[in-house]
């Protein structure tokens, strides 16, 4: 099963790569992400080749905590609508049960378990396959970032679990979490005072909480069907100009065979779905007068103006140009009292 994840956990990459003198662009084409994965928080991206690009840039860099530095950059605003709920929670503890209940909107493929003993609790992220030394550290470092941010910059955790191997030098790790570091251990997790799970959240609106998990609820409701994931691949690409089915089966990790197979079971195809997603784009970007058509076409994928043309009247049953007649503002009704007696 492919497992994809949101772009903004790469949010931090460019600037990170960087620093430590690897290309950010070479390891994306080396890890067969889009280039403009760095730049669009809302791609939906595979699971595999972001932990490959992790993998593959602390491997040319030469920096073991690359995975760990990268997320040390970011914290809970890198989780995009799930942030906007969890933030408004009352306590750090409805935070973060909140957090693991609709984490799959930002990771599909990813768990959050809490338990609690006695005076401690840990809080474990359980990620789908074989995540390796980057992937790993990423995500817990995620996690505790997100803590953090709810609780306050001072906040410290117990301990911190992992289970791979230590790595040569272990002060970045010390230094990072401000607590001991264990690793080889039997799970990857934070664990902490089971007091700061009633650490009230500063300035959380209860009420705005309970409104944005409506929204949320609502638009990611379809998200596990595939119609859906293409779907929204659709719109991201198009206006990049690059929407074939080659490039969707790269952003989810498969083949164009599987694709076809997952959106018949849909009840529809790759086609009509690239069709419909530029049918709602083109009747916004022609609402605008001023928008020139060779512009419309470029952005909705189409090789020349013409070929947009034919396609528009074929989709709406008229030409552009009628469309935009019909489709006209009304004009401004002039103020009472301001004409002529």
């Amino acid at each position: 099963m492919t497992h994809l994840i949101r772009s903004g956990c790469l949010t931090h990459f460019a600037e990170i790569a960087r620093s430590v003198g690897v290309d950010p662009l070479a390891m994306l084409r080396k890890a067969k992400l889009p280039l403009t994965a760095i730049e669009r928080p809302d791609l939906r991206l595979a699971v595999t080749n972001v932990r490959r690009l992790l993998e593959i840039s602390a491997a040319e860099s030469g920096v073991e905590s690359f995975g760990l530095r990268m997320a040390g950059r970011g914290g809970l605003a890198d989780l995009g609508p799930v942030a906007l709920i969890v933030r408004e929670q009352p306590t750090v503890g409805k935070a973060l049960e909140t957090l693991s209940r609709f984490l799959p909107i930002h990771h599909d493929g990813m768990r959050l378990t809490i338990e609690r003993h006695d005076n401690t609790v840990i809080v474990t992220p359980v990620l789908p396959g074989r995540a390796e030394r980057q992937a790993t550290e990423a995500v817990v470092a995620t996690l505790h970032q997100v803590i953090r941010s709810l609780h306050g910059p001072d906040w410290r955790p117990l301990e911190v679990h992992l289970m791979h191997s230590p790595p040569a030098d272990r002060k970045f790790h010390l230094q990072f979490f401000g607590c001991e570091v264990f690793f080889d251990r039997d799970i990857d997790g934070v664990v902490f005072a089971a007091s700061d799970m009633e650490q009230p959240v500063p300035h959380a609106d209860p009420d705005l909480a309970r409104y944005v998990q409506r929204r949320v609820d609502a638009l990611y409701a379809r998200r596990d069907r595939w119609d859906a994931k293409v779907g929204g691949l659709v719109r991201e690409l198009l206006s990049g100009g690059d929407c074939r089915i080659e490039r969707v089966a790269e952003h989810l990790a498969c083949d164009r065979r599987t694709i076809h197979r997952r959106l018949a079971e849909c009840g529809t195809t790759f086609s009509e779905i690239v069709d419909t997603e530029r049918a709602e784009l083109a009747a916004r970007l022609i609402e605008n007068p001023a928008t020139p058509i060779a512009d419309v076409a470029e952005r909705l994928g189409f090789s020349a103006q013409s070929a947009m043309a034919r396609w528009f009247r074929r989709r709406f049953g008229c030409s552009i140009t009628q469309w935009r007649k019909e489709h006209r503002p009304a004009e401004p009704l002039a103020l009472a009292g301001g004409g002529s007696s």
